[in-house]
């Protein structure tokens, strides 16, 4: 029983800190198709974007924004690993409501600039704490399922050095369109 309630509890837990609940007054997002020239729907992810290769950030694109878009953001997590919620690899943010997409290999320097087509975006502290991007490193076993959620916010301008939580949170009744890319990553067991 004692177990029942802990995997019910934790999958409540999970669903509360990655969908956005919308209010009487909202209307469901519109959809956002999203795509990488590098990240293929439903297959691995090239090894230059896991921490086993030069752990890179992928670009991404998107389209299908509304016309009321003003900024994006942008989470990467892996909702496999068994903690609540999953685990976060990159959150971004104050994307330029102008752009369809971000560039590869975002800085991993956090007082290094932006690429100037998306200047003023925020990188948000990762389940590493950190403001960067982080690659898939699953543990050995089975293939890990990595979403790549793209949010359309109405509004921008967002604190810096949010969390993926703070951020859902401040994305609250702002998500005018949404979308994601799912990639997968799987370490083989050593040889024995």
């Amino acid at each position: 029983m004692f177990t029942h309630m802990s995997a019910s509890y934790i999958a409540t837990v999970a669903i509360a800190i990655t969908a956005p609940v919308l209010t009487s007054a909202q209307s469901a997002p519109a959809p956002l198709a999203v795509t990488s020239p590098s990240l293929v729907a439903g297959q691995p992810v090239p090894r230059q974007h896991t921490a086993d290769g030069e752990n890179i950030s992928p670009a991404i694109q998107w389209t299908g924004a509304p016309a009321t878009t003003r900024s994006f953001a942008l989470v990467c997590d892996d909702p496999d690993v068994p903690i609540p919620g999953g685990f976060v690899h990159w959150v971004v943010y104050n994307i330029p409501g102008t752009v369809t997409g971000l560039p590869e290999n975002l800085p991993i320097d956090p007082a290094a600039p932006m690429p100037a087509a998306i200047a003023g975006t925020m990188q948000g502290l990762s389940g590493f704490k950190r403001p960067i991007y982080r690659g898939p490193a699953p543990p050995p076993g089975k293939p890990h399922h990595y979403h790549f959620t793209v949010y359309a916010l109405d509004v921008a301008g967002l604190a810096p050095a949010l969390t993926r939580a703070q951020l859902v949170e401040a994305m609250q009744g702002h998500i005018v369109a949404q979308g994601e890319l799912v990639a997968l990553y799987e370490r083989k067991p050593p040889a024995k």
